[in-house]
């Protein structure tokens, strides 16, 4: 109950626009999930999933971001607002925000 409203109340602070959408992600056992959404009109402009990778670890989540930021580049959309969710920034989350970061996403 209390990471559930933790996770809601982020939810509350971090919204996407369509000057700034919202680059959100989610990180499982398995995979990592990066999404670029426009929350005003509830429409997904981009999305990357490490289903093809063998592992999930940083590199993988580096890889993810080059990609995320390739194709919300694609999209039109160079600045977004980042929804790490619940989880810490470090480790996996981290790197995928630094690899967007240097492919050319502002946030």
């Amino acid at each position: 109950m209390a990471r559930l409203k933790r996770t809601l109340d982020r939810a509350r602070k971090v919204l996407g626009t369509a000057e700034r959408p919202r680059l959100a992600v989610y990180k499982s056992l398995k995979h990592i999930t990066a999404q670029v959404i426009d929350d005003s009109r509830a429409v997904t402009l981009a999305y990357a999933v490490s289903a093809k990778a063998e592992k999930n670890n940083i590199e993988t989540a580096r890889q993810l971001g080059a990609v995320i930021a390739q194709k919300a580049a694609a999209a039109g959309v160079k600045k977004v607002n980042f929804d790490r969710r619940r989880y810490l920034y470090h480790g996996k989350i981290k790197a995928l925000a630094d690899a967007a970061r240097s492919a050319g996403l502002e946030f």
